[in-house]
């Protein structure tokens, strides 16, 4: 007999706000957070999601709604949703929970994206030294591929995937995160080594009420005071998954995750058509609303099992993921290569950041020799199915990160050849991405030697 139709535990109305949907999103993490779903293992379920900021980007002429987004509401997450076995059982802590991603995609009816950059001052982001105004293209959805009006001449198929799968903190875990993330908040400008320009602000984001969306608890009550003093931000990855990024975790991709509270409490959103590695823009990949079909499994003990702490408890440890057999296929790549030398020309001890923000930058530099500017560059980078890697991170004093690109993305060739790049109608790109100006008085960065 033919397996049945995936259940749809978590779904969402695109036409109502993430606090209005029948099972309220939330945008925190914490263990008190209650589920809004149950499932068993080996049960194939579908979790319907809005894309991370719930709606709040649209497809339209203006970079205005990036520009001015409240970003302490982000990012909205479907669930928490409790895994039981097939005895009631639910997952306990120690155990790991493995899930398992069936299928994927954009919700019918709504198969369109947008990669953008936050104003400097609102979110910055990887190159917001060299990049500080707003701006956002949008991409439609043929099938697997996706296009842009304001980054023509390129087409590529989406590795689609979700930015976020995590389960919940134990409370022993969420004070652990605090703590540490408000030292570096704190006192981080004093410490770090790291290149000045690649500091974010704020270093941290901690536990805030302003936006804070718990699901099924009510604002204003007691215990959504409480809750929302305590609960962590979801912008970073942590040791329960989370906001990790990973591009490849898509179709027959495995997730195993550390379950820290009894039912493991798994949530999951910020759903990506496509995404380059690092996500560099920040709202980077092709964000979009989104559906999963998954399936879990309970591996008793499994933590101590096959995860060995890197700290000084048994909760520091991370997820094991496990690629999925379909992902897009390129024979050709151009490859750009950086080291951990700023555009100062000062030195970094083995700085993988340095060495990768380099390797875009060139990458960016390059291309925009075809016709490009270097804003629609910036933002093909951080969603086509680019590979990143770091090369080399033990010949002292420079790491080398290096930026591939799929040469068979773009519609005329961008390899070097003999003479100058050539010049021709289908080089001039009229179109450009959607850009607000930039108003605040952090400096920027301009590379001293590289082409207008």
């Amino acid at each position: 007999m033919a397996p049945p139709t995936p259940r749809l535990v978590v779904s969402v109305d695109l036409k109502k706000k993430p606090w209005e949907q029948a099972l309220p999103l939330h945008n925190r993490w914490h263990p008190e957070i209650p589920p809004v779903a149950h499932v068993k293992v080996s049960e194939v379920f579908r979790v319907e999601m809005v894309d991370w900021t719930g709606s709040v980007i649209k497809d339209d002429d203006s970079a205005a709604d990036v520009k001015f987004i409240d970003l302490s509401t982000v990012h909205y997450l479907s669930g928490p949703i409790r895994v039981v076995d097939k005895k009631e059982t639910p997952a306990m802590p120690g155990d790991l929970l493995a899930v398992e991603i069936c299928n994927l995609g954009p919700l019918p009816g709504d198969e369109w994206g947008y990669t953008a950059t936050f104003d400097r001052e609102n979110g910055g982001g990887f190159l917001t030294d060299h990049f500080p105004c707003a701006t956002k293209a949008i991409w439609y959805f043929e099938g697997i591929y996706a296009y842009s009006p304001h980054i023509p001449g390129v087409r590529f198929p989406g590795l689609t995937h979700p930015g976020i799968i995590g389960t919940a903190p134990s409370m022993e875990l969420l004070n652990i995160w605090n703590e540490r993330e408000r030292e570096v908040e704190e006192n981080g400008h004093k410490s770090l080594k790291l290149c000045e320009v690649l500091h974010s602000r704020p270093l941290a984001n901690l536990p805030s009420t302003k936006g804070c969306h718990l699901g099924k608890i009510k604002k204003g009550t007691a215990e959504w005071e409480k809750i929302a003093k305590e609960a962590a931000r979801t912008i970073p990855g942590r040791e329960n998954g989370g906001n990790c990024d990973i591009k490849n975790l898509s179709r027959g991709s495995k997730i195993y995750l550390p379950v820290f509270v009894e039912g493991a409490n798994l949530s999951t959103g910020d759903m990506h058509f496509s995404q380059g590695d690092g996500e560099v823009s920040f709202c980077g990949a092709i964000e979009m609303s989104g559906f999963l079909e998954l399936k879990c499994e309970i591996i008793r003990g499994g933590m101590k099992e096959y995860l060995t702490p890197m700290g000084p408890t048994p909760l520091h440890v991370n997820p094991i993921f496990e690629i999925g057999p379909v992902e897009p296929r390129f024979s050709e790549w151009l490859v750009f290569e950086g080291i951990s030398v700023d555009e100062s020309g000062r030195q970094h001890f083995l700085d993988a950041s340095v060495a990768y923000k380099r390797a875009v930058l060139n990458a960016i530099d390059y291309l925009s020799k075809f016709g490009y500017s270097k804003e629609q560059v910036y933002l093909l980078l951080s969603c086509c199915p680019c590979e990143g890697r770091i090369s080399g991170i033990v010949d002292a004093p420079n790491a080398v990160a290096t930026l591939a690109i799929p040469t068979a993305i773009f519609d005329q060739d961008i390899r070097p050849k003999a003479g100058k790049v050539p010049i021709g109608p289908r080089l001039v790109r009229k179109p450009d991405v959607l850009r607000c100006s930039y108003d605040g008085n952090l400096p920027t960065t301009k590379n001293p030697a590289a082409s207008m």
